[in-house]
């Protein structure tokens, strides 16, 4: 890699904007949900946790699966991209402390949690769209606190939000790569 610009390239070609990774977090919010909805709010906590440490195998295999090659193993960016996931994971005990105190809030604090991780992938894809994504959110999660939005309405908007957005980015990796190959 020459400059920062090659290394986001190289993780914007090889993850496909990074959509896949989104969506299957989307789709973890949506079954955790559902587990919310069906069984309890405390196995739709674990249901959420589980599912997010299936997100990155899962989004690989589905890269592998849509024809994605992954990134450059010497790629310097993929050093931000653990040193973010370690963050997140040590943010994830303040989220359980406020489940503890009601359980909506665990949820809330997640989408915040997730969402300023987001941030940071506007530095590792080089897509301002993260910052939206990111500041959606950080915000939704506030306006849920603030109105005292259930847990049920919590989760659901995080999956409904992350695989919105992962569509949009999956179209603009597809649209851009057609586009390069037609010019």
């Amino acid at each position: 890699m020459q400059n920062l610009q090659d290394a986001q390239r190289d993780m914007r070609d090889g993850n496909g904007y990074g959509s896949t990774g989104v969506m299957v977090s989307g789709f973890v919010w949506l079954m955790s949900s559902l587990c919310f909805y069906f069984v309890s709010p405390q196995k739709a906590v674990w249901a959420l946790l589980i599912g997010g440490g299936l997100i990155y195998p899962l989004a690989t295999l589905l890269d592998k699966v849509i024809g994605l090659a992954g990134n450059d193993k010497n790629n310097p960016l993929q050093k931000l991209a653990m040193e973010g996931t370690i963050w997140m994971l040590m943010c994830i005990p303040l989220a359980l402390g406020l489940a503890q105190i009601k359980v909506e809030w665990f949820f809330q604090g997640m989408l915040m949690i997730i969402g300023g991780r987001y941030l940071t992938f506007a530095s590792l894809y080089g897509l301002r769209l993260y910052w939206i994504l990111g500041a959606t959110l950080g915000a939704v999660s506030y306006l849920l606190f603030r109105l005292g939005a259930g847990g049920f309405l919590s989760v659901l908007t995080g999956g409904l939000i992350e695989i919105a957005f992962g569509i949009t980015m999956y179209g603009m990796f597809r649209y851009g790569k057609s586009h390069q190959v037609s010019q």
